[in-house]
């Protein structure tokens, strides 16, 4: 596929649109104008990278009216690229096109212009929670080694520290440790470092005597 393969689906499409259009004007890919409009610039690209949204940026120089078009994906992955590269074009107020080659297609994801973020209040509050309720600071950016200390993984931790000891119910950990959730941590079992004894009763498992030593820096400062 080269990129000219998109040039006529996309001529086609802004010529319905009441557009007269050239190719290659000034290093601009597609450049199209309508009356008293601006100019109405396509960046024509048949993959994503970083490269690309910079030259479709570059463009906003010219014109507040630019546009990236691609192919367009198929399958669960390229629906997922879709709605991730849709939503950095209007962070970056560019405009963004599908172009389906087998139907000579052309869809619009996104047309420029300033963005407006909507904040998500669910989110920003999961945020502010994990934060508030994480003791201590033993990840680092950009993560690597043991898998990340979160607020669930140290309540985690202080129940495989009491349970090194002997077994015990729910009801007695969490007075022991202040874990509320301790009966569900114990029940999901995420990592694997618990079992249970008898109904009502757990123990902690290889995997959980390993995390006491993986994580000791961290049951230290739980103490």
């Amino acid at each position: 596929m080269r990129e000219t393969d998109l040039y006529a689906p996309v001529k086609a499409f802004l010529e319905g649109q009441g557009y007269k259009v050239k190719a290659e004007v000034k290093d601009c890919d597609v450049v199209a104008l309508r009356d008293e409009d601006p100019p109405l610039i396509v960046e024509l690209k048949t993959s994503l990278n970083l490269t690309v949204v910079l030259q479709a940026v570059d463009r906003l120089a010219m014109s507040e009216t630019v546009y990236l078009a691609v192919p367009s994906g198929v399958g669960p992955k390229g629906r997922r690229r879709k709605t991730q590269v849709t939503q950095l074009c209007r962070r970056i107020g560019i405009g963004f096109m599908l172009v389906d080659l087998d139907r000579e297609l052309v869809t619009i994801e996104c047309d420029p212009g300033p963005y407006h973020p909507r904040r998500q209040a669910r989110r920003s509050s999961a945020l502010l929670k994990e934060f508030a309720k994480r003791e201590g600071d033993f990840n680092s950016g950009g993560q690597s080694g043991r898998p990340l200390v979160t607020a669930y993984r140290q309540d985690a931790l202080r129940l495989v520290r009491a349970l090194s000891d002997e077994p015990k119910s729910p009801k007695n950990l969490k007075a022991e440790t202040g874990v509320l959730r301790a009966g569900i941590i114990l029940r999901d079992n995420h990592y694997g470092w618990f079992f249970r004894v008898e109904k009502g009763v757990y123990s902690v498992s290889d995997a959980g005597l390993e995390a006491l030593n993986m994580y000791r820096d961290v049951i230290a400062a739980l103490e």
